[in-house]
């Protein structure tokens, strides 16, 4: 049985931490899965690390159902959540909740995140009441990187501190189970905490959050040197991978590899036969 909506609430009762990270592939969502990790979400994210754009502006709803499927099917417990990408549910209530239904429809993800704070809570309302989970996220919000004129921290003045403490219950208002609150001071992170309900989850936001969230490729070093401020690197992968395809590539050109244990032999019998006769 997969965590619940209602398992992360009981979490944040019990003051027990919420572990949340990426995945994109089944291969990855089985890693996360086997490490008991409560909640996979499949970010749109994707959109940076596994198909080469600047921004995760380009991602579509079509994307996110391709990798949300795999991750799906490489799960049997944790809640995969799936982000809805830019421009699938800005529009209108009424494509949100069609672009919403359609990835959980066509995925068999437990819910869907959104962007934004009060503006898009009747988006977020709508969605619920379709029966359909919502998670938010506000603080920096990728999708808006223009907007916010980069990839800055939020919430730093008292006024910018209130908005997004107004934005938090007000999605909370709205129906939203859980929020994550991405590069905002700890200690407005830590109040937004305390003053809700439903669990938040942290990105660059301090210890006062009832969870964390990371890109499973920054924690594991994927991208060599690059480190976010927000990332504490537990392996360094891109350089593993690296030195590996070397020895490959220099194992091939020294005829190395493949070695008589890595081939399969007819044996001379059966060389001697098929020379002998040739197709």
């Amino acid at each position: 049985m997969r965590i619940s909506i209602q398992h992360l609430k009981e979490m944040k009762k019990r003051r027990q931490k919420i572990v949340m990270l990426t995945a994109y592939d089944y291969q990855m969502a089985q890693i996360l899965d086997g490490a008991e990790v409560p909640v996979i979400l499949v970010g749109d994210s994707l959109g940076n690390v596994i198909l080469g754009y600047d921004t995760t502006i380009p991602v579509t709803v079509n994307d996110m159902i391709h990798h949300t499927k795999a991750v799906v099917r490489g799960s049997k417990k944790a809640m995969v959540v799936a982000d809805m990408p830019f421009m699938s549910y800005q529009a209108s209530n009424e494509e949100a909740i069609r672009n919403a239904g359609r990835i959980l429809k066509e995925t068999g993800a437990q819910a869907v995140k959104l962007e934004g704070g009060l503006p898009i809570t009747d988006r977020v309302k709508a969605i619920v009441e379709a029966g359909i989970p919502v998670m938010g996220h506000i603080g920096l919000t990728p999708q808006s990187v223009y907007q916010l004129g980069g990839y800055k921290a939020q919430g730093k003045t008292l006024d910018a501190a209130k908005r997004l403490a107004s934005d938090a219950k007000a999605l909370e208002d709205a129906g939203a189970f859980a929020i994550v609150v991405e590069t905002i001071p700890s200690e407005l992170a830590c109040h937004i905490s305390q003053s809700l309900s439903i669990p938040v989850i942290g990105i660059g936001a301090g210890l006062g959050c009832d969870g964390q969230v990371q890109v499973i490729y920054d924690i594991l070093g994927m991208f060599g040197d690059y480190v976010p401020k927000h990332t504490r690197q537990y392996a360094r992968l891109a350089t593993n991978i690296f030195e590996a395809v070397k020895q490959f590539s220099s194992d091939v050109h020294a005829e190395s590899f493949p070695s008589d244990k890595e081939c399969i032999s007819m044996g001379a019998v059966f060389w001697d036969a098929l020379r002998d006769n040739p197709a």
